[in-house]
């Protein structure tokens, strides 16, 4: 399998440079009541345009081509206990084999390999035992590789199913007891796109939430062409910046594939001068990652900052992204920093929600300084 190496960031820019004031009160805790019904931000115009979702068909043209994420988001949250007792919950970030996998371990005191801990309570009760085998990816890797164990011999991703819960953003306030969440209904609509297809991740691609079937349609009927590419989204999005060196990083691994249907898409939007509409951050690092490999699947640790030769997308269709976030660096890169962080204070100006359940923006890529020739349109 392919890996994709990190990119090394800009010595101009330091991790304070991407830190912005943000009131809590704009942090959505729900989605919008539609869907399209979001605001978007047309941050291609100077001074920048207030809009609803809705619209965007009309703001792009016949020949675009609009790439999704079609990853799906795996009801990845599992609570259990230790033999000892003590309560433990397990984020699973990606299946290994059928009964493998790699998680995020929250517990007070870490068991050691070889125990085993009782989840959704145990095997004998119905769940599924767990047994810690090692770190991963290596020693000092920050995952846990499990080996799971149910009633009927059940894969990881029917475990999940019956017993999981879907893993909302830290900064989403939900009950404590999962089983009780009287939003759980709404998160379990509202958390996945329309067109979920590929089930592996642990966080949305949610600047494609935004997205219904009359919108779909719109685009369809002004000749605006669609594909998808798949990236499982992990935990590691949401993981804190920690270093003010942004080049000290260590950037998450992620998952994608582009199958070779979009390859053609890609091709035929060159073919016709139109451009690529990345739906999302995670479809821009999927795009770019095949465009600095030329492999079509594999892991990527992709960490675009300002500075960074983009060769595929041409605009940007994003959320409000977290302050200090490798997301923040991302858009600053495609945009131009100065260009974002306006647009951002615009934003909270005029009250847009962030976030995951908030509002979108439009962005239009700046002028490539890295002289790289586009790989498409």
């Amino acid at each position: 399998m392919s890996s994709v190496s990190a990119t090394t960031a800009p010595r101009s820019f330091t991790l304070s440079d991407f830190d912005f004031e943000l009131p809590e009160s704009l942090i959505a805790q729900h989605p919008a009541p539609e869907r399209s019904a979001s605001r978007l931000l047309d941050g291609r115009t100077s001074p920048p345009t207030d809009r609803i979702f809705r619209e965007l068909p009309a703001l792009l043209a016949p020949g675009d081509l609009v790439v999704f994420n079609d990853t799906r988001v795996l009801k990845a949250r599992l609570f259990g206990e230790k033999a000892s007792g003590g309560r433990l919950e397990l984020l699973i970030e990606r299946v290994l084999t059928g009964s493998e996998v790699v998680a995020h371990m929250k517990v007070s005191k870490k068991p050691l390999p070889g125990a085993t801990v009782h989840m959704a309570g145990g095997l004998a009760a119905g769940g599924f035992d767990a047994r810690l085998i090692a770190r991963w990816p290596d020693a000092d890797g920050p995952l846990f590789r499990f080996a799971l164990q149910g009633p009927a011999g059940e894969s990881a991703w029917e475990l999940m199913q019956r017993h999981g819960h879907l893993p909302l953003p830290p900064y989403i306030a939900r009950q404590q007891n999962a089983d009780h969440d009287p939003d759980a209904a709404e998160d379990a609509e509202r958390y996945q796109t329309v067109f979920a297809r590929a089930p592996g991740a642990v966080a949305s691609p949610t600047a494609a939430l935004h997205f219904d079937q009359a919108v779909l349609d719109q685009l369809t009927a002004r000749g605006i062409e669609r594909a998808s590419v798949t990236l499982h989204v992990g935990a590691g999005t949401f993981q804190p910046v920690k270093t003010e060196n942004l080049a000290e990083h260590r950037m998450h691994s992620e998952w994608y594939d582009i199958p070779l249907g979009t390859l053609a898409a890609l091709e035929r939007c060159r073919q016709r001068g139109g451009r690529v509409v990345a739906v999302g951050t995670t479809t821009v690092r999927t795009l770019e990652s095949w465009a600095q490999s030329g492999q079509t699947t594999g892991d990527t640790n992709i960490f675009i900052t300002p500075g960074f030769g983009f060769q595929v997308a041409d605009l940007l269709l994003t959320n409000f992204h977290l302050p200090k976030s490798t997301l923040m660096m991302l858009v600053s890169a495609f945009a131009g920093y100065e260009h974002v962080m306006a647009l951002y204070r615009h934003a909270v100006a005029q009250r847009y929600r962030f976030f995951s359940y908030g509002d979108a923006m439009l962005l239009e890529r700046q002028p490539s300084r890295s002289g790289a020739d586009s790989k498409a349109c």
